[in-house]
């Protein structure tokens, strides 16, 4: 029905509570999925003649902490509408600043017709995190 897919392949230090910026369209998008380039958000439309539509959203990438962080769990969430969904949160405890470790977390969205929401990938640890690799993608299922 549709899909896009939007890309960070740059490691990029986000803060905690922020999204990771996704800075290249790799496939370009539909009128129902819409991404301003740099943004770590992305709009899904609910463009139908059904009650609802519905979207596959998921999250690929690498994390870590930086040089000078404090060596701990870090976690990262799919949010919709800037809240952190617990069903698609990755959590990984590396041993070592810069121990990457590769995540992966998606989720069914559904938008009511006429609605819109927004969607991205969360830093919910409470500590900088390095993101790297990133990839989103988003598909229109229904």
């Amino acid at each position: 029905m549709g899909l896009a897919e939007f890309t960070n392949s740059n490691v990029v230090g986000v803060a905690a509570g922020q999204n990771v910026p996704l800075t290249e369209t790799a496939v370009s998008s539909k009128p129902c999925i819409v991404h301003s380039e740099g943004s770590g958000l992305v709009t899904l439309r609910g463009l139908t003649n059904q009650c609802r539509a519905s979207f596959k959203v998921s999250y690929g990438g690498n994390i870590a902490i930086p040089t000078g962080g404090t060596v701990e769990a870090i976690t990262a969430a799919l949010a919709i509408n800037g809240e952190a969904l617990a069903s698609a949160t990755a959590t990984v405890t590396p041993a070592a600043v810069e121990n990457y470790f590769n995540v992966y977390v998606s989720a069914q969205v559904s938008v009511p017709r006429g609605c819109c929401l927004t969607v991205g990938m969360r830093n919910t640890s409470t500590q900088t995190v390095n993101f790297a690799n990133s990839n989103l993608t988003v598909e229109r299922v229904a």
